[in-house]
């Protein structure tokens, strides 16, 4: 049998209840990491995503792949409960090798094709607070811990690289600050833990067959090609699984460090790493969305995945 890459690892995944936050604990509890799965969902209570999805059956999914699972409800708004989380990872194992900062919560928040003045604030502000907010309190509790040992790893999880933000406007004041805030976070984050020995990544997977997106469309992931008869572009999707696959990439990566500071996709990493999705192809759905869907040409994914 092979040795799994990240035996003996600790994780923490900051909104692991559904999308790519689960499936980069999955991920990562496949490559054998110890995986601590936060949330608000839970067997006993929804959050305000009002979803079926619980940190529970997350951290099973984990446990499922080879890895350890560790199910702890946590808002990660509320600094208390995070410094608890953090004081108890460092309790039970004395060590933090992986952080990844993937709280979001936003899309029910989200309004689209609006100016600021047409907007309600609440909302808005709230979305901030759940993106950025979040990431802050919880880098703030458990980077002391992660810097303890030499060669940890933070993944900042956002929507869109850096280089594709800088000149795209995201169709939201509150989404665009959001998804561009949060990978100036990791950039942040780098210069501050680089003379620790430690990395920071932003990372952001294409797009994403979520729970929520296949909902959205009505299909499965069995049946999940039905939906390009609504959008053709949907054929560059992606399952969760290919950004799990990319963290696992990064963390088991001795030479990590070399992308301390970069804004990368999932896609991207794929053709350095060599890692697939469950289907074995390499989506590269950031590339798709420059060279094909905004210029506005027919869908076709020749050459993309």
């Amino acid at each position: 049998m092979t040795k799994q890459p990240l035996t003996g690892k600790v994780a923490l995944v900051a909104g692991a209840t559904r999308g790519a936050g689960r499936q980069i604990a999955v991920q990562l509890g496949a490559a054998g990491a110890t995986v601590y799965a936060t949330g608000r969902s839970t067997r006993s209570q929804r959050s305000e995503m009002n979803r079926p999805e619980t940190i529970e059956e997350t951290a099973e999914l984990v446990t499922a792949a080879g890895g350890t699972g560790i199910a702890v409800p946590v808002d990660h708004l509320v600094p208390e409960q995070v410094e608890a989380l953090v004081q108890r990872i460092d309790t039970e194992q004395g060590r933090l090798d992986v952080l990844v900062n993937d709280v979001w919560g936003g899309d029910p928040l989200a309004t689209w094709h609006k100016p600021v003045w047409e907007q309600q604030l609440d909302p808005g502000l709230r979305l901030l607070r759940l993106a950025v907010d979040t990431h802050i309190i919880t880098s703030h509790f458990a980077l002391p811990l992660l810097i303890r040992t030499p060669g940890g790893l933070v993944v900042e999880m956002g929507d869109g690289t850096t280089a594709y933000n800088t000149v795209n406007y995201r169709l939201s004041v509150f989404y665009d600050l959001a998804k561009w805030s949060v990978n100036r976070l990791a950039f942040a984050w780098s210069q501050e833990l680089a003379e620790h020995g430690a990395t920071a990544v932003a990372l952001t997977p294409g797009w994403l067959r979520s729970e929520m997106m296949l909902d959205n469309y009505g299909v499965t992931e069995e049946n999940w090609r039905e939906a390009t008869e609504r959008e053709p572009h949907f054929a560059i999707s992606e399952t969760p699984a290919f950004v799990g696959r990319a963290v696992v990439a990064l963390a088991a990566d001795e030479d990590r460090a070399r992308w301390n500071g970069r804004s990368v996709s999932s896609g991207e990493l794929a053709q350095v790493y060599g890692f697939t999705d469950l289907d074995g192809s390499r989506p590269d759905a950031w590339r798709y969305l420059v060279e094909v869907q905004d210029p506005g040409k027919p869908a076709d994914v020749t050459g993309y995945r």
